[in-house]
């Protein structure tokens, strides 16, 4: 759940560098374009799609006029991935699509008739990340090839939640494999099930990890809405690349039972859409306690099960806002100017800037960070592993590591498996470095960070550029470009939305607003007000390059 865009970046973050420069040439000379300026890219022939953008409330209305069915609404979708992902433009976002997802469908279109619908998701097919898990005929791998056949005893409270709702579970999308935790030069949306994902905005570009599979697919249309998962960055980077809405929800909102694990204290999974009404619809459905996840005892007293509520055109009005500048300002100019941009917006909304409102730099968590992901990877997956029974595909980190070194040339054709061999050494969580660590982390994120400064300024949030523009996707020297706001709130375990904010050489960037724990419904307010006041969200163009 690790992303390209991670707040420290994950170059920095695991001390690895790469030439940012000579990633752009390589990019462009393998693509066969012309010098920059030559010609406007041409997009790709693409079908037309009755569906392209289409809402959840868009398609309710349709099947309740019976203009479309679940079935036919599951079908028309099918025929689009058809189209976009493994021909056309040749997307790879999806690894596996749903056996069941037309029977599934028909039979929630005759409850409807018997009985009606059973809330805003019945019959909406929707996407989830391949390392979520369901017990049906699809697989759950992390997009590994270790994890083959590997299907779990019983569904994830996510994929639980999701059947309750009614939604139609369409597909596994790819994603970065093992969520961006194996290589310290990885490619972020690549994985060994899925191959290379690719920017539905400019085919050469990165559609971020670790969630790429869920932010290009629902981009795209594959989809009404998916669902994606974070340790630090992967919902919300992806989302920032693909022009997408994305909700880090706080730790311990949604279960992460059935979930392949990072790391206990930052993972969770949360909704991607193309609206803010549809991710906070989506996150109402995800909410819950769950016994095999003791950190959501809280969830159904501080969660809410219709977060729509929340939206108000003008929730905007009297807000104060912080500006963190020094923490999450200065790393892409592009970026930073359309969140200035933006910043005038918030004022006519009725906003009170706050600007600077200075965080604790993500620098001063780096270090911890690394240290409790590595500690937790290796204790969560064990336990993930052992939860898969005497035919798990694989039992330990080590098995993972032996299948790797033998299927070298599908598992590691352009970047190894530094950060597992790493883990492996790596020592119980009752180890005084890890318990530092961890401690650390909180204390410069929530205590000296997130709550510390909002009490000082009376804040109810702070903005920040998501990141910058999507870089070139670069698989001979792994990930590069800008870094994000994701690593304060993502070691905080607190909440984080990011909604579009405009373009750059026809690249989508995104606007973040984060705060205090179980703060999601305010901030999808002030999303949702943003959004209504600039309606900066426009489909893919599926072009070769970016508009240089």
């Amino acid at each position: 759940m690790s992303s390209q865009h991670d707040g420290v970046g994950r170059r920095q973050f695991l001390h690895a560098g790469v030439v940012g420069g000579v990633a752009v040439a390589a990019g462009r000379v393998a693509e066969g374009f012309g010098p920059a300026g030559s010609e406007a890219p041409r997009a790709a022939a693409v079908p037309a799609f009755e569906l392209e953008e289409a809402t959840v409330a868009d398609l309710q209305k349709k099947m309740e006029s019976g203009q479309e069915t679940a079935r036919s609404l599951v079908e028309k979708y099918l025929q689009r991935i058809e189209s976009l992902d493994k021909q056309g433009p040749s997307l790879h976002h999806l690894i596996e699509v749903n056996p069941d997802a037309q029977s599934i469908a028909a039979a929630l279109d005759t409850e409807r008739k018997a009985q009606g619908a059973r809330g805003p998701l019945h019959g909406i097919p929707v996407l989830i990340k391949d390392n979520i898990g369901t017990a049906d005929r699809m697989t759950t791998t992390g997009g590994s090839l270790a994890l083959e056949g590997s299907i779990p005893a019983k569904d994830s409270f996510v994929a639980q939640k999701l059947r309750e709702a009614g939604a139609v579970i369409l597909g596994k999308t790819n994603l970065s494999e093992w969520a961006n935790f194996r290589s310290t030069h990885s490619s972020s949306g690549w994985s060994g099930r899925g191959g290379q994902g690719r920017n539905p905005y400019a085919l050469d570009r990165n559609p971020s990890g670790s969630s790429s599979g869920t932010g290009g697919g629902i981009a795209a249309s594959y989809a009404a809405v998916g669902i994606g998962s974070e340790t630090d960055g992967s919902i919300v980077s992806p989302s920032n690349n693909c022009g997408l809405v994305g909700l880090k929800p706080t730790i311990g909102l949604v279960s992460r039972a059935g979930i392949i694990p990072i790391a206990h204290s930052q993972d969770t999974a949360g909704p991607m859409a193309r609206s803010v009404t549809d991710a906070a619809i989506l996150l109402g459905a995800l909410v819950g306690a769950d016994s095999d996840d003791p950190a959501t005892k809280h969830a159904a007293i501080k969660g809410h099960g219709d977060y729509t509520t929340f939206l108000d055109p003008n929730a905007l009005k009297g807000a104060r806002l912080g500006v963190p500048r020094k923490a999450c300002f200065g790393m892409n100019v592009h970026g930073d100017r359309l969140v200035e941009e933006a910043i005038v917006v918030l004022r006519k909304l009725g906003a009170i800037i706050v600007d600077p409102a200075e965080l604790p730099s993500p620098a001063k968590v780096s270090d911890s960070e690394l240290d409790v992901l590595l500690y937790e990877f290796k204790a969560d997956l064990t336990a993930y592993l052992a939860s898969l029974g005497p035919k798990a595909p694989a039992r330990t980190l080590k098995d993972l590591i032996a299948f790797n070194d033998q299927h070298k040339e599908r598992e590691m054709p352009y970047f190894g498996q530094e950060i597992f061999l790493r883990t492996e050494k790596i020592g119980p969580l009752t180890d005084p470095k890890y318990k530092t660590a961890l401690a650390n982390g909180y204390k410069w994120t929530r205590t000296l960070g997130i709550d510390a400064v909002m009490t000082r300024y009376r804040l109810d949030a702070f903005i920040a550029p998501t990141s910058g523009p999507a870089s070139l996707t670069d698989l001979v020297n792994g990930d590069y470009g800008p870094n994000g706001c994701s690593t304060i709130p993502a070691v905080a375990g607190y909440p984080h939305v990011t909604v579009p904010a405009g373009f750059t050489f026809g690249l989508p960037v995104g606007l973040s607003f984060f705060g205090r724990a179980f703060s999601e419904g305010k901030l999808l307010g002030y999303a949702f007000a943003f959004e209504q006041a600039t309606k900066h969200r426009r489909p893919p163009r599926f072009l070769p390059t970016a508009e240089l």
